[in-house]
């Protein structure tokens, strides 16, 4: 299965951003692929650098925005991948990966459920965690593990969503580095997210695909001077090896190939599935350990 990966980052205004998302996406489908992927919060900047009451009236649009993208799917005949900012109801906000089958339809939807709170990223001013758990969408290309950016970091979410039988995790993601930062500490950042996802592809036996923004995001208050997305977009297989991989900059459209079948050969050679000691578990479910 060709699958798309569109690496971009904000064109200064939304109108401007969905002309090039959708450029990308018809260059994509053209060239044959049958599932694309888009980054965390594509449509505007990066809004949560700081924390602003008006910023929440970006979701006002999601019904229209949900239209706008079933439309788009249909137009290419793609599954798509999307995230959007979801107004639930007044105060009630969500980080929301809507996929849409190729025939425009709705296939399914996650809300991020794991929200970070740091300096330049200030989602849970914004974002109430999801509450539709850790489950796959089944799509005409496969059973989609959909999760969001800070989500790469647990394994749980990971492991979740291989045991419901999602046969490729997907990470739309915006994440990067801020100028000040020494060039060790963004190597250690860069080289702990893609290390700790590949981690999750090799355990769980499955591919697994982080598309990330790309290009500088400033902060309007200047509380920080800003966040340099750092793209690296990538893909890996069954054993965690390399299918593509992005750089830092560019703006750019990574093609893959997913192949299923070989993560049912790596299953057999590497059964940890079988092998989980299942009933030695129970801690998991806690906060701490040590009191």
């Amino acid at each position: 299965m060709k699958t798309a990966l569109l690496q971009f980052g904000y064109q200064n205004s939304k109108a401007r951003t969905l002309v090039k998302t959708e450029e990308l996406i018809k260059e994509a489908s053209e060239n044959g692929s049958k599932l694309v992927v888009l980054p965390e919060l594509h449509q505007n900047n990066y809004f949560c650098i700081t924390e602003d009451v008006e910023n929440f009236n970006l979701a006002d649009s999601y019904e229209e925005d949900v239209k706008f993208w079933s439309s788009v799917a249909k137009k290419y005949s793609i599954v798509l991948v999307t995230s959007l900012f979801e107004k639930r109801a007044a105060g009630l906000y969500h980080n929301t990966a809507v996929v849409f089958e190729n025939d425009g339809t709705i296939a399914g939807k996650y809300r991020k459920m794991h929200i970070p709170d740091d300096p330049g990223f200030y989602e849970k001013f914004y974002f109430t965690p999801g509450d539709l758990g850790f489950e796959p969408i089944q799509t005409s290309v496969g059973r989609l593990g959909v999760l969001i950016c800070w989500d790469q970091w647990f394994p749980e979410a990971a492991r979740l969503m291989a045991l419901k039988g999602a046969e490729v995790l997907i990470y739309p993601t915006a994440i990067g580095w801020f100028d000040e930062d020494s060039k060790d500490e963004k190597n250690r950042q860069l080289e702990s997210w893609i290390t700790v996802q590949r981690s999750h592809a090799i355990s769980n036996g499955v591919p697994l695909i982080s598309i990330n923004r790309t290009g500088y995001e400033s902060d309007a208050t200047k509380a920080i001077d800003g966040i340099r997305f750092w793209g690296n977009s990538f893909a890996v297989g069954a054993q965690g090896e390399y299918l593509a991989q992005a750089d830092s900059e560019n703006e750019t459209i990574i093609y893959i190939n997913i192949d299923y079948k070989r993560s049912e050969d790596v299953r057999k050679i590497w059964p940890f599935l079988r092998d989980r000691r299942i009933e030695a578990y129970d801690g998991l479910n806690k906060r701490y350990l040590i009191d």
